[in-house]
Formats: structure tokens, sequence, C-alpha cells
């Protein structure tokens, strides 16, 4: 039977798509999409970074937090983050005055407004002034405003009775931010060998993380738990000439007051770290930003750079970078993200290289830099918000005395514990002695036994805490890290569950 046209043009209509989704599938199947970027062609400094504060415990602790929002019930009420350094998210409450001089920054309407005090209103007005167009929405310079930098190296000047110049004052998004970027500039490779960064053991994973993504070499030195975490100099020796042969080292990292470890080293012991890296030739890193938070009465916050001054030449004339950052101590604004460094002695062509580096940044945030001018140029005795800022203060860290006390008298009372004195910034680390068939456990289940101990304590109490793993420690030993909060009454109720925990726990694996 003859086709009609109209048929005839239908079915070649159907053959022509026919043929064009063959095309199509050819096309697809041939011309598919490949990854340009996958696990093999990574930066392999990138491959394996690892932050345990907020790795799988969190994670865990996000999850059982979620499920006890949808009804599920647990042996607890809630989860308390005790992994990170985040005073005002466990409860510390924001100091009032440097709220206020936020506020008026932000919203300048209500400098007509007679309930903020008139100090608040000074500092909200300086720092107006100096924005362009008036405003805390538009820039700065890069390395932070000038008036700015001026009152830190007044800070400094009055914390250490030692001239500091505001030009060194540099700021940008946190203590950790201006750390990265100075350990860049060390980046070198020279003879083969590539930069390497003494890095103190128990760390701070920023480091040993920031390290590896640089493709720097670190070099672990061990503090000394058994001397109040201070630094052996015969441990730093021992250090740095292993590493001499696969690296060149240029740099040597400290924290005080410290962390984890939350212990103060002393003024001889800090004399012996400048002597040691004057013979090595290495840069001090002074990683200063728990400073306000000293805790123990018979300790005193010194920083490195008066050690400098007062031991002379030719130790005067080190090259040093001391960090500080208002996301610590009693100002606790780790959401504003901002810190400075003051670089000191470097040779004059450096840092103007140092402010190219962070010009490419822009600048930090104009807000979080008000936070930094209030922590840096606080009320004055005859200021009407001086007061009240004091007993804002003085409570929190009283509250942080108290809270250790509670903690230091409750460890020490537990089978297999023991904690060093609880000295400087805002954690506990105390060394845990398990028992081999908890040991033998973890094995079983591929974790460290610090962290089988963490991930138990997290899913029986709700007390989300970090293994000392995490921050590296001596081999056979145990530690988990809890953050120390100012509230003595909540460290109380922790610790009673801390405690019910650990003697089950004990309990249940003893032979």
């Amino acid at each position: 039977m003859a086709l009609s046209k109209s048929h005839r043009v239908l079915c070649n209509t159907v053959n022509y798509f026919r043929k064009e989704s063959a095309i199509v599938r050819f096309l697809h199947k041939t011309l598919q999409c490949k990854k340009c970027l996958t696990p093999e062609t990574v930066n392999p400094n990138f491959r394996g970074l690892e932050y345990a504060i907020t790795g799988p415990l969190l994670q865990k602790a996000i999850e059982i937090e979620r499920e006890i929002s949808q009804g599920h019930k647990k042996k607890f009420e809630n989860v308390m983050r005790l992994n990170i350094g985040d005073a005002q998210s466990l409860g510390q409450p924001p100091i009032t005055f440097l709220r206020q001089v936020l506020t008026l920054v932000t919203y300048p309407d209500l400098m007509n407004d007679k309930t903020f005090p008139e100090d608040a209103k000074l500092r909200a007005r300086n720092i107006l002034e100096k924005c362009p167009g008036g405003s805390a929405g538009s820039y700065s310079d890069a390395c932070g405003m000038e008036i700015i930098r001026r009152q830190i190296a007044k800070y400094i000047e009055k914390r250490d009775n030692v001239a500091s110049h505001w030009r060194n004052c540099m700021m940008g998004q946190g203590a950790a931010d201006m750390a990265k970027k100075f350990l860049t500039i060390l980046q070198l490779s020279k003879d083969g060998l590539e930069t390497g960064i003494l890095n103190p053991v128990p760390e701070y994973p920023f480091y040993s993380s920031t390290i590896a993504e640089l493709g720097l070499k670190r070099i672990d030195y061990f503090s000394d738990e058994d001397n109040q975490w201070n630094v052996n100099i015969n441990e730093l020796q021992r250090a740095i000439d292993e590493a001499k042969s696969r690296c060149n080292p240029r740099a040597i990292i400290v924290i005080n007051p410290g962390n984890p470890t939350s212990h103060v080293l002393t003024k001889e012991n800090m004399e012996e770290i400048v002597k040691f890296a004057f013979r090595e030739n290495l840069i001090i890193i002074a990683d200063e930003v728990y400073q306000n938070n000293v805790i123990k009465d018979d300790c005193d916050f010194i920083s490195f750079k008066r050690i400098l001054n007062d031991m002379g030449k030719p130790y005067s004339d080190m090259e040093l970078v001391s960090l500080m950052s208002v996301s610590k101590g009693v100002f606790a604004e780790s959401g504003s993200k901002c810190g400075y460094a003051e670089v000191i002695n470097l040779d004059p062509e450096i840092p103007p290289m140092f402010v190219k580096s962070l010009s490419a940044s822009l600048c930090p945030s104009v807000l979080a830099q008000t936070t930094v001018y209030s922590l840096v140029n606080p009320p004055n005795p005859n200021e009407p918000s001086y007061e009240q800022f004091e007993h804002e203060k003085n409570s929190i860290i009283g509250g942080l005395k108290m809270s250790a006390s509670i903690v230091e008298e409750s460890i020490h009372s537990l089978e297999g514990m023991s904690c060093n004195p609880i000295e400087g910034a805002i954690f506990f680390y105390p060394r845990i002695r398990l028992p081999q068939g908890a040991i033998e456990k973890a094995e079983r289940m591929k974790l460290s036994p610090d962290e089988f101990y963490a991930m138990e304590l997290l899913q029986e109490t709700g007390i989300c805490v970090v293994p000392g793993s995490g921050f590296k420690q001596k081999p056979g030993t145990y530690h988990i890290r809890m953050t120390l909060l100012s509230d003595p009454n909540m460290v109380h109720k922790i610790m009673e569950r801390f405690k019910k925990f650990h003697f089950k726990f004990m309990k249940g694996f003893s032979p």
C-alpha cells in the first residue's frame, strides 16, 4: 500500500531524530567530561591533612545533637562541646564595653543615645573618623587602620616597658592568618633542602597543618610533661640535629601560655630557648594569644620581646614574630577573627614584602579591627566604663581559677589519671593510663587508645573532647584535651559526669 505524502514526511522525521539521538548518545559516550582535579592530581601537600579539633569526634557529637533534637532518648540531656577553645559558645559572656563600641561603629545614629557611655562613643568616633566615607563598611589599609596599629604599639609598650613601632604591628584575619602568611615567607628550597620549622609537641594542630600545606618540613620537639611542660634544651638540640639532614631549620614555634597544655613558661626557660635559637640562627615565632589568661597566682606572662630586650645584645637583635588575637583571652571574640603580629628586628626589606602579601587579602574586616582596638584600648580608671569592665574581666578570670581548682581536684581523685597544674589558657590536658584491655579493644576498632576513650566518653556522657593523639604525644602516652569554662557550677556538673564515666570505664576493662 502506497504511503501518503504526510505519512512519508512523518516517517522521515522520526528516522531523522532516531539518527540524531544515536549521534547524541555516541557523543555523550565519547566526550565525557573528565575531572581535572582528583585525589591523584591534587596538590600532594593537601593529602592527609587533618585537624583533630573538628575531626570525627565533633562529627559524632553533631550527629548526637541532631538525634536529641529529633526526640531520641540519651543518657544525658545535651552535648557539651569541650573540644574547641570557643569560650562564648560555652557560656562565657561578652565584654559589655566591646559590644557597645561595636554597636556604635555599626550604627552611628546611636551616638545620641544616652545609654551608651562616653568612653565607648569616643572610641567609636575615633574609628569612624578614620574610615573612608565615615563608614565601617569601607576598606581600610591592608595591614589595618593606622589608628589601631598605633594603639597596639602603645599597648605593647605598656605591657613590656619596651619601645614598639606601629609600622611593625600588622593586623590580619586572626593570629593564625598572620602566622600562615609569615610561614609562607619562610618557604625556601636551599641546596635541595626545604625549610624546616621546629614545632612543639603536644602541638596546636593548626601549625602542623599549615607546615604541611606549604610544603615545609615539620621538626617536632617534645615538651617535658614531667617538668610542667617546660622545654628541655637537650630535646631541642636532639630534634634539630636529627632534622638537618632532611631540611634547613629556619624557625621555632613557641606557644606561651600553652595550647593544649595550659602551662606558662618560666623566665629561665624562655632565656634558654632564646639562647638555643641564637646558636641555631632561628627566627622565634611566639604564639602569645592567651597572654591575658594566666590563672595561677604564682605565674606571670612574660613576652618573648621583653625577654630579648632584658637579655641585651646580641639577643636583643634577634628576629621575632609575636602573635596576638582577640579570639582568645577575656574578650574571647572568636567569631570576629582578627589578630595582629608584631615583627621585630627583621631585615628592613622584609616587612614591605609582608605588607604586599597582606595586600592581596585587601584588609581584615573593620568591625573585627574594632574589637582589637577595644582590646588594646580598654577603659581607663577615670572613664565611666572602667568599673564595669574590671568587674566583668575579673569575674571571668576568677571563674576560670575556681574551675581550674575543681578540675585539678577531680582529676587527681581518679584512678589512672594525672594532670599538671592549669596555669594559663583555657584547657586542661590530663594524662590517662589506660588498662591493657582498653588498648587492645581500641586496636581492634582501628582507633588510637585515647580516641577510643574519648568516643566512649562522648557516647556515654555527651562530653566532646579531643584525644591527645590529635595533638601528637610521646609514644605510649595518652591524653585528652578539654576546654575550661569560666562557670564553676557548670564545670562541677561536667566533672561529675566525667568521674562517673571514668570509674565505669576503668572498672569495665580491669583484669
